[in-house]
């Protein structure tokens, strides 16, 4: 009896610590995307994302423009998934078609979450790429 409290104990305090440094790991890369573009590095390539109009909010119909320099041997489209971290919101997913030379655009929307997070991230599909990711917070 006494050692399965000690292994539940330890059991709490381990998904604790988890929980407080994958949320910690979240907010260190976050974006602010409300202030303007976001640019990361991903690879050999610099990955600058914007999402118009600003602020960003929930429920309203967003344009998502990506600029990725070095753009050669990438294909004419990418995949935006949009996702919560932590929770499973189901699929969304925008379709990013190449405008110009390194620019690709695409329209979408992001959902209000019921619990009232606000917490998202934008991963960009690809493997030229290698799936970078950007988050950041939505405005209510």
């Amino acid at each position: 009896m006494v050692f399965r409290r000690q292994i539940n104990g330890m059991t709490f305090l381990f998904f604790s610590v988890f929980i407080l440094f994958s949320g910690s790991w979240v907010m260190a890369n976050e974006s602010n995307i409300h202030q303007g573009p976001c640019t990361i590095k991903a690879g050999n390539h610099s990955v600058t994302l914007n999402i118009e109009p600003k602020p960003v909010k929930a429920m309203k119909e967003l344009s998502f423009s990506l600029t990725v320099t070095p753009c050669d041997k990438l294909p004419g489209k990418l995949l935006l998934d949009l996702s919560m971290p932590g929770m499973q919101m189901g699929k969304n997913q925008i379709m990013l078609v190449k405008k110009s030379a390194c620019l690709y655009e695409g329209k979408g929307i992001i959902v209000r979450c019921m619990s009232r997070r606000t917490l998202w991230q934008v991963t960009i599909l690809s493997d030229e790429l290698k799936n970078p990711a950007f988050s950041f917070n939505v405005k209510e």
